[in-house]
């Protein structure tokens, strides 16, 4: 695209048939806008991208490599978008920003932003650059250029995620970015349902991570909790759990699962400097006073003094606990674990008769750092129990979800399986990368 638009169109430049890499462009008149801007999670054989692909190249080269998509003003040539928009943390919808042009504004909510800083300084992440932040208030209406947006919270796997409703031209498109139904949050769903109401979308684009998987449906997070219970009583040792703690709901599962099973939740320096961020009343702060000691890992307090932010550790130096300390009475803890914990702080071993409870995409366990983990774990006797429900929305709410929006056209995004969609809705509309729609 690039060129000026009438009406309202949209052109998707990555995600039409793969999970993960969002890239979407919206035009109306001369006014344009880019929503996410992914790294894709997956190469053209299906495989986790490698991201040491990206390591040491330019624009220009990762735009050669077809890595990059060539969104005129973003990052190939052409004028600039007036706008970026960020649905969430997540790297497959923001891992590009810093190939961006420094000049496009971004928009994102501030809980977006605060947990993008986070996984900046403690994860490898992207951080979003202050000079370039534009906050989004959740149902408050912006006007950017000639679209007017409004952005409405949603609930996934990571903190601040939010869907976005895009009108101009009398046209209204509703972008889902990634969502679910079977959360903490059922509620921010029907916030957004029933503002609805009086609008005609008359395109909505949605995620489609789950369709042609031939599972319609799965626990929430609250079986995922009792389960996490389940799994905790019967271990007389210590008991780790490995999940981003960028993933609040599961944060809080956690918390209240060794609240049920008298045992302390041990957070590390990066769960605790997020939960310092996003300072919930509902969640304790990260404290020995509120059941939450912040173990600090070596690795991770020396990576922050070479950058010179050695202000994070000190925050929690009250509330640090070592390693001798938890191992003097392991049945007494529920601890936020790591690979790279290893070495660098249990020395290559672990406690006898633990239980690690995995609770991210299991597709990880395949990877060296967790092949090895795994064996260590098998070598103390213990045991690696994997624990996790999606971030996706499952086909069964699909469907729900496109009958409470009713909208003229559904286009697919963030699927391998955009035909599957044919099969909920009688209006579909499958795109291919680069293909320019316009809005009905």
């Amino acid at each position: 695209m690039g060129s000026r638009a009438t009406d309202m169109e949209l052109t998707i430049y990555r995600g039409t048939h793969e999970i993960g890499g969002n890239c979407v462009e919206i035009c109306s008149g001369s006014s344009r806008i880019v929503l996410d801007i992914g790294i894709p999670l997956f190469d053209a054989d299906g495989e986790p991208f490698n991201s040491k692909l990206l390591e040491g190249k330019t624009t220009k080269e990762l735009l050669a490599a077809k890595i990059l998509p060539a969104v005129p003003g973003v990052f190939a040539p052409g004028s600039s978008p007036d706008a970026i928009l960020l649905s969430h943390a997540h790297l497959d919808h923001t891992g590009f920003l810093g190939h961006t042009r420094r000049k496009i504004p971004v928009y994102s909510t501030k809980g977006t932003s605060k947990i993008m800083h986070a996984g900046g300084l403690m994860a490898g992440g992207v951080e979003l650059p202050k000079e370039r932040f534009r906050e989004l208030k959740p149902e408050k209406q912006v006007r950017i250029g000639a679209f007017r947006v409004t952005a409405f919270s949603v609930d996934h796997s990571v903190f601040g995620s939010v869907a976005f409703l895009i009108e101009a031209d009398g046209k209204a498109l509703l972008y889902s970015g990634d969502l679910r139904l079977h959360g903490r949050k059922t509620g921010m769903v029907k916030v957004l349902w029933q503002a609805l109401r009086e609008t005609t979308v008359d395109v909505l684009l949605i995620e489609g991570t789950h369709l042609g998987e031939g599972k319609s449906e799965g626990m929430d997070e609250y079986d995922l909790e009792d389960e996490i219970v389940r799994q905790i009583r019967p271990v007389k040792g210590l008991v780790l759990a490995s999940f981003s703690p960028q993933h609040v709901d599961r944060l809080v599962a956690f918390i209240r699962a060794a609240k049920k099973t008298k045992r302390l939740f041990v957070a590390d320096l990066y769960c605790a400097y997020v939960l310092h961020l996003i300072n919930l009343e509902t969640i304790p702060y990260p404290s020995r006073e509120e059941g939450i000691p912040v173990f600090h890992p070596k690795w991770l307090v020396a990576s922050l003094k070479r950058r010179r932010v050695g202000k994070v550790p000190k925050m929690f130096r009250d509330s640090e606990i070592t390693w001798d300390e938890i191992l003097k009475t392991p049945d007494r803890y529920l601890m936020l674990f790591r690979p790279s914990m290893l070495e660098s702080d249990f020395k290559g071993r672990l406690p006898d008769g633990l239980r690690c409870i995995y609770s991210r995409w299991e597709g990880y366990l395949d990877q060296p750092d967790w092949v090895t983990t795994q064996a260590k774990i098998q070598a103390a006797g213990g045991d690696l129990i994997p624990l996790h429900t999606s971030g996706h929305i499952f086909a069964r709410d699909l469907s729900r979800f496109i009958r409470e929006v009713n909208p003229r056209l559904v286009v697919p995004i963030h699927t391998r399986e955009p035909q599957a969609f044919q099969g909920i809705f009688e209006h579909v509309r499958v795109l291919s990368d680069g293909e320019t729609l316009q809005v009905p």
